[in-house]
């Protein structure tokens, strides 16, 4: 267990603003499992379209949230240090809640399987302790 910061965090992974949607990795089991907290503003870029008058994180940057917290317990392990993960499939998605300006977006994702390049993961995002999205998520590492 150990926590990173924004800095450690992009040692790991190749993810840049404004496209880092995590700030820190809260906990991290190399190759297993990993938390990851991102504090949601209005200055987030996306706001600006997603939706002016309601501003709401889409969906798919939650998503895309968790699977950068999935890519760095996996690419924390040191045979993929210095790779890449790419997605490899979104399945169940599903949200429950909308996430806001102000809000903290915590994600933990727990990688299920893993077969060579490949893993697996059961990825759920939370603001104040209330799940809003969920979903498996499958990595390729290149």
């Amino acid at each position: 267990m150990s926590v990173l910061t924004t800095k450690e965090i992009m040692e790991i992974i190749p993810h840049r603003q404004p496209f880092l949607l995590i700030d820190t990795i809260e906990e991290l089991e190399e190759g297993k499992r990993a938390v990851g907290k991102k504090c949601v503003s209005y200055n987030e870029p996306f706001f600006a379209g997603h939706f002016p008058i309601e501003p709401v994180m889409p969906g798919v940057l939650i998503v895309e949230a968790m699977a950068q917290v999935g890519a760095v317990a996996l690419l924390s392990k040191e045979e993929f240090k210095g790779k890449t993960a790419y997605f490899g499939g979104i399945n169940s998605a599903k949200f429950k809640n909308k996430v806001v300006p102000g809000d903290v977006l915590m994600m933990e994702l727990e990688i299920t399987k893993q077969k060579g390049p490949i893993g697996v993961g059961v990825g759920k995002a939370y603001v104040d302790g209330k799940l809003v999205t969920q979903a498996e998520l499958t990595f390729a590492i290149g």
